[in-house]
Formats: structure tokens, sequence, C-alpha cells
């Protein structure tokens, strides 16, 4: 657990999660950490919830203890967005305290009253609402529904120009040395960012539009630092991090880096044997390249390839007239979270009969990837030479097109 004062009248508590899936689906080598923010003017706002990540607020009150604020004084709860990671903790709230009022959007009203039974306040607010905490401090609300749940806004304290955003603009990853930005280099802020790439484009990319729409609502706040939920507060890289949640956005429709993303599974070695080939060929292009064996590798940790990918390859047998159903699987992940616009090539094996190719070409039509696909081969049983051959020139002509 950790304090950090972010601002004079503004604090910052962390706890570090490990171990668990976010959501009960994805996985996060690196863990998460959860973030809320006290704001302290003449009335104390608590800024969303730190709890254990099954809705146990015992951290949360052990901070708040070591910060001398008693959990009774505080007036305002500012709920930014009712996941239960941020808000589960407030059912055992309820339990000691009742006298202050929820600060949300109007859908995050209906999410609250469909959470917890309760007569607590709940004040509905909108773009441009204030609360006048005293002393200086003033708390302004913009929504950005849809980022990731509708009921997403961020919050703005005018004299700190502190911007809370719970999971907009956040990340994975647990940081030890600090939870701001400014105590690291741009190398090792660097390093990092693929556990940003992975929270964005396992929890934020489906709704990418919205996320571009959120960005341009903000434009025009003066912002001194950018407070998560999860991640590090961006003071110095404020600025950037913004920058890149438009790039990760923009990645949707198929305008990503020049790399390429290898998925492939494989069910006795035929089609693994083409796919060593094709790594060969991927590696003496000096394109930078991932590779992912299904389902060996987590959807989480494919699909933060192939969102920074503007092509992909798969390498997968046919399996009675269908797709490798790992392979399958995969894909309707991707279509859910509308990775599209991707260059792509697809080979593998089959043995008394094919079908592969009529499903990916069902799926790339049903979920709308517009995937423009290089002719796709299959072939019998073992690759030969001119299989290989095959391979080789349609992986090739895929480079070529990057």
């Amino acid at each position: 657990m950790k304090i950090t004062e972010i601002s004079k009248g503004i604090t910052q508590l962390s706890v570090n999660i490990k171990d668990i899936l976010f959501e009960s689906l994805w996985e996060m080598p690196n863990g998460v950490t959860i973030n809320s923010y006290v704001v302290k003017g003449e009335k104390t706002a608590l800024v969303d919830g730190v709890c254990g990540w099954d809705g146990v607020p015992e951290s949360l009150f052990k901070l708040l203890d070591e910060i001398d604020v008693d959990i009774k004084s505080i007036e305002y709860l500012v709920l930014n967005h009712l996941e239960p990671d941020h808000a589960g903790w407030i059912e055992d709230l309820l339990k000691v305290h009742q006298d202050f009022q929820v600060i949300c959007t109007d859908k995050g009203a209906d999410i609250f009253e469909a959470f917890f039974d309760t007569d607590v306040k709940v004040h509905r607010v909108k773009d441009g609402d204030v609360i006048d905490l005293g002393d200086g401090k003033v708390l302004s609300f913009t929504t950005i529904p849809h980022v990731h749940w509708p009921d997403a806004m961020v919050s703005y304290e005018r004299s700190s120009q502190v911007l809370f955003t719970c999971d907009a603009f956040g990340s994975f990853g647990i940081f030890e040395k600090s939870t701001v930005d400014d105590a690291y280099t741009d190398a090792e802020i660097l390093s990092y960012e693929r556990d940003t790439i992975r929270y964005y484009s396992n929890i934020i990319a489906a709704f990418s539009p919205f996320v571009l729409k959120a960005i341009e609502k903000l434009e025009n706040l003066e912002i001194f630092a950018i407070a998560p939920g999860h991640g590090l507060v961006w003071k110095s890289r404020a600025k950037k991090i913004l920058e890149d949640y438009k790039t990760y956005a923009l990645y949707q429709k198929g305008s990503a880096r020049k790399e390429i993303t290898l998925i492939w599974g494989s069910m006795y070695g035929m089609t693994a044997e083409a796919v060593q080939f094709v790594e060969k060929r991927l590696k003496a292009s000096g394109i930078k390249y991932h590779i992912h064996q299904v389902p060996e590798t987590s959807w989480g940790e494919v699909l933060t390839s192939v969102w920074t990918s503007s092509a992909v390859i798969l390498g997968m047998p046919t399996y009675e007239y269908k797709m490798f159903p790992p392979m399958s699987a995969v894909l309707e992940e991707l279509g859910k979270k509308k990775v599209q616009g991707r260059k792509a090539f697809r080979f593998g094996s089959y043995g008394w009969s094919g079908g592969a190719q009529k499903e990916l070409e069902e799926i790339n039509d049903r979920l709308k990837l517009n995937w423009t696909f290089i002719e796709s081969y299959e072939f019998k049983g073992k690759a030969r030479d001119e299989d290989l051959k095959i391979i080789e020139g349609r992986v090739t002509e895929l480079i070529d097109m990057l």
C-alpha cells in the first residue's frame, strides 16, 4: 500500500493487486494498482475507492487512518465509474457511515441503485456541474460515456488542475519505486508501455471511438496531473498519455505499427513445422513480429500484440470441417474488441477434408473485421518443399504490403 501527495490537499491511496484475473478474465503478469484519491478543502471528498479484489475495504480504511482522515468526515463520494473494483467496498462503508452524498452521472446513479440498497443521497451530475469543497478546492465534472462503461465521467480539481479519470488513461502493472511518472526515466516508461497497451487492448479497445470523443472534450483543460484508477499518476507526461491513448484508439481501424503477429495452433505438429519455417522468414526480414501459440497463450496477450500490429498471420489446421477451435475462439474475441482493418494471411494443414477457410470468412464478415486477406493456403498432411515455397511467397507479399 502507498500514500502519495499529488498536490496540496490531494492525496493518492494506492494498493497493489497480484495473482488475479482482471474482470475474472484477463491475465495481468505484472499485476495492477487500484488508486483512490482524497481531496480536502473545508469539506472532504473521496474520489473512487481502493479495495481488495473481493470488495473487502480494509485496505482503504487503513490508508485513511494513516493520513488522519476519519471515514465519517467524508461528505462526498465521487464515483467516476462504478465497476466493483472501484465501488465494491461501498457495501461495508454503508455499515459505518451514511451521512454523505454520492456524486456520479445519471447512468452511474442507475447502477448505484442497482448495486446497493441504501437511502444515501445520490447527486446526478452532467457536463460542467461543480461542487465547491471550500478552501479553494472546486471539483467540476465531464462525462465520458463508454470509456468503458456508460456511467464514466472524469472529475477535475480546478485549483490544482488534477484530472481524476478512473479507468480512462490507466494501465496494468505495479510500480514499486513510485506511483507518479516523474520518478521514472523515459526508458523506464517505455519499458512499461506494453502494460499500458495490454490494459487498453484488453479493457478499453472496443470503445475506441468513445476514447477519441473523450480526449476531444478534455483538450481545452489545463492539466497538471492525470490521476487514474489504475497505474501511474501522469504529471510530467500528462500530455503524452493523452496522445498515446489517441494513438491506441486509432489502431482499431488498422493504422497500427509496422508489426506482424503470428498466431498459430497445431494438433499433430504438421502445421507447427510450417510455422517454424514462417518464423524464420519473418526473422530474416528484420520486421518486428510477435508469435503466439493457442490455446497456450492467453487471449489477453494475443490481443495486445494484434492491437499494435498492422498485419496478422494465422497458422492452424482444419478440425472437423472447421478451424482449429482455439483459433476461432481467439478470432471471436478479436472481433468483439473490434480489431479491424488488418492485412492477413492464413495457412494450415488438413487431413481428410478442408473447411477452415469457410469459417474464417464467416467470422470476418459477421464480426465486421474487414481484414484484407492474401489468398489462404492449405496443404494436405505434411508441408512439402513446394508448399513451403508458396507459403514463403505469400508471407513475403504480406511483408511488402506493410
